[in-house]
């Protein structure tokens, strides 16, 4: 199993409307960055996520689950836009805020620091396990 971040402002798809969104999910759509479509493309059904409030918040606020692999993107025409679709497994208990994780040196190389403006993120291992425990949420995976 892989880790992701997927990066919404709550303004265009928040948390809650993730959530109101059930079993059925949602597509990941509207991604218009190569490097985020090409993580898209590596992710595999069952694959686990931390959902992100951009914008004012900035702060994980959620988990989400892969349950589609990547396919064409129903937003556009275009063919080279492919998305992912996902569901909420569980809110945070306490939200991990940006500030936490560039306070913590455990995650100093995470992408969220690193490539700030990336909409879709992979997450290694370690950071997976941090983020949970600044959050106070226990492993669904």
């Amino acid at each position: 199993m892989a880790y992701w971040l997927f990066k919404s402002e709550p303004s265009t798809w928040s948390w809650d409307q993730q959530v109101a969104r059930g079993d059925t999910g949602e597509e990941w759509d509207g991604v218009r960055n190569y490097q985020a479509r090409n993580f898209m493309r590596q992710m595999a059904v069952g694959d686990l996520g931390f959902f992100y409030h951009s914008q004012k918040e900035k702060a994980v606020v959620g988990i989400v689950q892969v349950i589609a692999q990547a396919h064409p993107d129903s937003t556009t025409d275009d063919d080279r836009w492919d998305c992912v679709d996902i569901k909420a497994i569980a809110p945070m208990v306490q939200p991990v805020t940006l500030e936490m994780v560039k306070s913590d040196p455990n995650l100093a190389q995470m992408a969220l620091v690193k490539s700030s403006r990336l909409s879709v993120q992979p997450v290694t291992d370690s950071e997976w396990a941090r983020v949970l425990e600044l959050g106070q949420t226990p492993d669904p995976g």
